[in-house]
């Protein structure tokens, strides 16, 4: 008898365990199944520094803000793919994405030539993308329920370089060089094209696929002398370039788009690049005050400072949480459809580490900043010290009428 009350009780015990236990499982988020956003960003190759700096951006925001999806009883994965910066394997990632039906948000990319194709997937599978970083016009322009970037817009952009150029730096001429990509082409295009109303001469311009040996572009424009050389494209191929200008004795200033924002830019340029401005859509961490202590835990957890555009992913996989957790309550706590999410991220009003953000019917952000950062050292530890030299809130352009 003895033995069986033992028994018993070893039983009751057992019992009052996995009543204590399974609500727990189900509060940690185990219970109803997983919720997974997936980022696209090169993780790989010369343009890793960055596109790594947007996963763990994203990383970061799921890790610290994943807890009312959990208590809905859902479990919260990030899905990093790495699109090597090139169109066709962003489709191929996209394609892969999308036969998962628990990615429920795209974070990414870094590469608007990357990005446009790649949401046309998206699109297609009603699945929600929301960009850190891509800023031609057409990502949002073909008004796609399911497209949204954070980030302001190249044809915006390109023209406060220009009027920065002529009426701040006081430049008369100008020698603009693209690197022939969607992104770099398009926001040469609009700075070329504004420089020009200003007045200033453009003495050239020309697209280049050169990542080494820039001499043949660089000895023509030494005989010219402009003040001032555009560079539309990625820091990767802008280092090479402005340091062989120097070397070849040309002074003209410099000049470029946020796809030179990279302390990747002084490890390969040095000293050519002090003093030099750039134009961007997510300046450095020190310009927005509540990411200061983003920056702090960036840094703790990955021994290394953010990249530009890393608060920007931040922002994006917030909104994304945001979308789904809205989507889940609206459905009665079940796994929500992709449509859903899409419908619900574009009506997040989110106030973030770079802003508030509200999104407009077109998927721009209603307001978007625009920054001319000067750059103060050579050295990439103080990549985050550049200055700021002007700064500019500017409303989305309205969707051109067809």
């Amino acid at each position: 008898m003895r033995r069986a009350l033992s028994l018993l009780r070893y039983a009751g015990i057992a019992i009052a365990v996995v009543t204590l236990v399974l609500p727990m499982a189900a509060t940690a988020g185990e219970g109803k199944g997983t919720v997974k956003i997936a980022t696209q960003s090169p993780l790989s190759g010369d343009q890793a520094a960055i596109g790594e700096g947007i996963k763990l951006g994203a990383q970061l925001a799921i890790e610290q803000l994943k807890g009312p999806i959990e208590k809905l009883g859902y479990k919260v994965e990030l899905v990093p793919f790495d699109d090597q910066a090139k169109p066709d394997v962003g489709v191929a990632n996209a394609k892969n994405m999308i036969t998962d039906k628990d990615i429920l948000a795209v974070v990414g990319h870094y590469n608007s030539g990357v990005a446009i194709p790649s949401s046309e997937i998206y699109k297609d599978a009603h699945l929600v993308e929301i960009s850190p970083a891509n800023t031609n016009p057409v990502v949002t322009d073909r008004n796609y329920a399911e497209v949204n970037r954070v980030c302001g817009r190249d044809d915006v952009q390109g023209v406060v370089g220009a009027e920065f150029a002529a009426k701040d730096m006081k430049v008369k001429s100008v020698y603009v060089i693209h690197d022939k990509t969607t992104y770099g082409q398009s926001i040469a295009e609009f700075f070329r094209d504004h420089a020009k109303k200003l007045g200033v001469q453009v003495m050239g311009f020309e697209g280049t696929e050169e990542k080494s040996n820039f001499d043949p572009i660089l000895t023509p424009i030494r005989a010219k002398n402009p003040d001032l050389i555009y560079f539309g494209g990625i820091y990767s191929q802008a280092g090479p370039l402005y340091k062989q200008a120097r070397e070849k004795g040309i002074k003209a200033k410099f000049m470029g788009p946020d796809g030179i924002d990279s302390s990747d830019l002084a490890k390969i340029a040095g000293k050519a690049i002090v003093d030099m401005y750039y134009t961007t859509v997510a300046g450095p961490v020190s310009v927005y005050p509540k990411a200061k202590e983003f920056a702090r835990a960036y840094k703790d957890k990955f021994k290394k400072d953010p990249e530009p555009f890393g608060a920007q992913a931040y922002d994006s996989a917030a909104i994304a949480l945001k979308g789904i957790e809205a989507a889940i309550k609206a459905g009665g706590g079940k796994l929500p459809t992709r449509e859903a999410v899409a419908k619900e991220v574009r009506k997040v009003k989110y106030t973030g580490l770079t802003g508030t953000i509200e999104f407009d019917g077109k998927g721009d952000p209603k307001k978007a900043l625009y920054f001319v950062i000067q750059v103060v050292s050579e050295d990439p530890a103080k990549w985050s010290d550049n200055k700021e030299a002007k700064r500019l809130e500017i409303a989305a352009p309205p969707l051109k009428k067809k």
